[in-house]
């Protein structure tokens, strides 16, 4: 296995454990959440922001957590044929499956993509050239121009009517480390089938 294919394994795990360790803490914020939400409920008036702030939590707990879930194996397979395979063959259905999940995620991503574009009030069919056109327009214009590109900041519709961007630029970026991860899955796959453990 080429050594910048290593190296690329080696950095998306590092970052995905990272990330993943960070997100599995996010369940005690999660907890703080809810329980201000009972006692609140229960001795003050209702709060308006706990039930969108837990499942905004509860997205990056699950979207960030899921590329360290697939890097340690935590993911859930069912295996009626799976265990009896031989190595050669797991890798073959193993790099099946994530060539799918890749195809999957990738349509993903530019919905979650597209759908952060809309929430910045952008209502195009090409949302990447929308973000890169803001991020040229940053470096060679300046923040202010920048801004002036976004148009309306689409908001809950709830009482408390959070934005919606900030959930959604975590979306977008926990689908993409699941496509890194993917790649690196990939390459350890072909490597199993070339008879190199990774």
């Amino acid at each position: 296995m080429p050594k910048l294919i290593l190296r690329y394994i080696r950095a998306v795990e590092a970052i995905n454990r990272v990330i993943g360790r960070f997100a599995m803490y996010l369940i005690f914020a999660l907890i703080a959440v809810l329980l201000w939400s009972s006692v609140s409920k229960t001795f003050f008036n209702p709060s308006l922001w706990t039930l969108e702030m837990a499942q905004f939590i509860m997205v990056a707990y699950y979207i960030l957590g899921g590329p360290y879930s697939m890097q340690m194996g935590s993911n859930v397979r069912m295996d009626l044929f799976y265990g009896g395979w031989t190595t050669r063959t797991k890798a073959l259905v193993d790099a099946f499956t994530v060539l799918f999940l890749m195809t999957y995620l990738g349509i993903l991503l530019y919905g979650a993509v597209s759908s952060m574009a809309y929430s910045l009030g952008y209502f195009g069919l090409e949302p990447f050239s929308f973000f890169g056109d803001i991020i040229v327009t940053f470096f060679t214009e300046g923040p202010s121009a920048a801004w002036g590109k976004i148009g309306y900041i689409e908001r809950s519709s709830t009482a408390w009517r959070p934005y919606l961007w900030p959930v959604k630029s975590i979306l977008c970026f926990g689908v993409f480390l699941m496509l890194l991860q993917c790649l690196a899955e990939l390459f350890r796959d072909i490597g199993r089938l070339r008879g190199v453990e990774i």
